[in-house]
């Protein structure tokens, strides 16, 4: 006998373990609304008449999170970063140009190589470090330099739960109480810098790659090829295995450390009385001479250039 829906008793699609529930196509799709529809209310992520900016990558994550706010009723827009890594940032571009073409939605898009003068196999290059740690970094000053000028209220980041739950895993075993403080599906606004929320935090990465394949979203299936060795995928692979064991873990893990942990980390932080001033080359705000981004570029360009 075949699984039934939780809710209609129809043949069902998919098993959620960690919910003890099984759901038919339309019914799952309603749950994924559901858990966004939280995860706003819960942390008010969004707000009425609010500008919404996206940050979409071409894969399944991303995609699904512009979807799904649009379904939801949320006007947003999107955003795209060209990393200039060969083939692949080539093809994730085709997938959300295809997306957002489809179905009539605004993509702006950022091409590091083009507007910046650098790619992220540059970066690497200059810095001898791993590649993640360059690529994080441009993303973020550029999500918050496009919403900024742009006149976005809020970024939002296709962060899911089995993401936040393997950096939690990492901040916890090295005990970084600064990152574990900032760790968080919704960070407030301050001067030059936009809101920036993860609306996913409650969908795991098995519940946004069936609702693409349900829904018809075509996405980059494969993974970054520069991102090997990332410590991250080490975490996650821990966690899947605990939550073969234990269905629930990796929410309970998550969700735990947000409602017990979370409040008494923030209470503690603290600027330190470090004094932010404009970027003299970009205008992003920072601590040093220059931000952390344009001593990036400083380093990649001549790499380039070569």
């Amino acid at each position: 006998m075949g699984m039934k829906c939780r809710v209609c008793r129809e043949p069902a699609v998919i098993d959620l373990k960690r919910h003890n529930a099984n759901f038919c196509h339309p019914h799952f799709v309603a749950h994924c609304e559901e858990q966004v529809r939280r995860a706003i209310r819960h942390f008010a992520m969004i707000r009425p008449g609010e500008k919404v900016l996206v940050a979409v990558s071409g894969g399944k994550d991303s995609l699904a999170l512009w979807d799904l706010l649009t379904r939801l009723g949320y006007p947003a827009d999107g955003l795209y970063i060209g990393l200039g890594i060969d083939d692949y940032s080539d093809e994730s571009l085709d997938h959300v140009r295809r997306f957002a073409g489809a179905r009539g939605l605004t993509l702006h898009v950022v091409d590091l190589a083009t507007d910046h003068g650098f790619t992220i196999p540059d970066a690497a290059a200059a810095t001898r470090r791993a590649p993640c740690g360059a690529c994080g970094l441009s993303k973020r000053h550029i999500f918050n330099q496009v919403a900024l000028d742009g006149g976005y209220d809020v970024v939002c980041t296709g962060h899911n739960l089995d993401d936040e739950a393997a950096v939690l895993l990492g901040n916890v075993l090295h005990w970084d109480l600064d990152y574990l403080a900032r760790q968080h599906p919704a960070l407030p606004a301050a001067p030059g810098f936009a809101r920036k929320v993860k609306p996913l935090y409650r969908l795991g990465e098995r519940e946004m790659a069936a609702y693409c394949v349900l829904e018809r979203i075509d996405y980059q299936v494969e993974e970054c090829p520069m991102a090997a060795g990332n410590r991250h995928i080490g975490y996650k692979e821990t966690l899947n295995d605990l939550e073969a064991r234990s269905p629930g873990s990796k929410a309970a893990f998550l969700f735990g450390f947000l409602e017990k942990a979370h409040p008494v980390l923030g209470r503690g932080e603290t600027d330190d009385g470090v004094v932010l001033h404009p970027c003299p080359s970009c205008g992003a705000p920072t601590p040093g001479e220059v931000c952390a981004f344009c001593r990036l570029r400083a380093r990649a360009i001549p790499v380039t250039a070569s």
